[in-house]
């Protein structure tokens, strides 16, 4: 079996409204050295299948067809084995 591990942001080319509203709230809360925060989405998807390279292309093409907004989101992952 493989897991997959996807990371989601957004494009450092977009605003990004979440990311803003939480470094606002912590910097009101005191923590003043927050310089920014970037809020993304978190992925784990397992695969039953060993081939970590079939995985890897599954994954991508599940990225690029659903998964994303390549218009403003950038997203990387990481395949392994359980």
């Amino acid at each position: 079996m493989i897991l997959a591990k996807v990371y989601i942001q957004p494009k450092t080319t977009v605003k990004d409204p979440q990311g803003n509203t939480i470094k606002s709230g912590l910097q009101d809360l005191g923590f003043t050295d927050v310089e920014k925060v970037n809020m993304g989405k978190y992925l784990e998807i397992k695969l039953n299948t060993q081939n970590k390279k079939l995985a890897s292309e599954q994954i991508k093409k599940m990225c690029d067809q659903m998964l994303t907004n390549p218009l403003i989101e950038d997203y990387n992952f990481v395949i392994e084995k359980i």
